[in-house]
């Protein structure tokens, strides 16, 4: 009798510091997922990006948005060179804060903002010029929000990426040592977002 009452008592003995271990033992942490980047951040050429600045016709009145901004340089361009007002958008927090260091240097932080935001969030209302490069599908899939936010009047630049069957009012080549860079440049008309065909897209 004792030997089963000392089994017992071992047991349940046991059987509390299992309870107890598995009680002060912390769940594995969820690990929390990087936000997507639609595409990877590829550096324009000075020339390029001067290009689409001059093509854009920006100028000390405009306020240009560059979505997907990476260190900047688009954005700093155009207050440094151009004097407008600038806000560059992109996820990528070590880009951006090389963006905030470039304008600092540049002497253009007073006029220029950078956003750590999806650009399909970014309101772009006050945009009236919006320089891209991005991707063919990405492009496309932003079409819409270019003519739902955009003012009529304002300038839409891409670099290399058309906005599929929207025909650009201009195409520039920026010839440099590796190849010919394209530049593409369209005007949001009146109404576009109430008549698509007028932009050369179906209805």
């Amino acid at each position: 009798m004792r030997r089963l009452n000392a089994t017992l008592v071992g047991l349940v003995a046991i059987g509390l510091t299992t309870i107890g271990c598995a009680r002060l033992t912390a769940p594995p942490p969820i690990p929390v997922a990087a936000p997507r980047l639609d595409v990877i951040w590829v550096a324009s050429d000075l020339a390029v990006v001067m290009q689409m600045l001059r093509v854009a016709e920006v100028g000390p009145g405009d306020v240009v948005y560059d979505l997907g901004c990476g260190d900047g340089r688009i954005v700093i361009v155009a207050a440094e060179r151009f004097g407008a007002r600038a806000v560059g958008v992109d996820l990528d927090p070590e880009l951006l804060r090389q963006a905030r260091q470039n304008a600092v240097k540049a002497g253009v932080a007073d006029r220029v903002t950078f956003r750590e935001q999806d650009l399909f969030a970014t309101d772009l209302r006050e945009a009236t010029v919006v320089a891209l490069y991005l991707s063919p599908e990405v492009n496309l899939k932003l079409r819409p929000k270019l003519l739902r936010e955009l003012r009529p009047g304002s300038r839409i630049v891409s670099h290399e990426y058309d906005l599929g069957d929207w025909l650009p009012e201009r195409t520039v080549l920026v010839p440099l040592a590796e190849r010919a860079h394209r530049v593409f440049l369209w005007r949001v008309p009146p109404g576009a977002t109430l008549k698509p065909a007028r932009l050369g897209m179906p209805p």
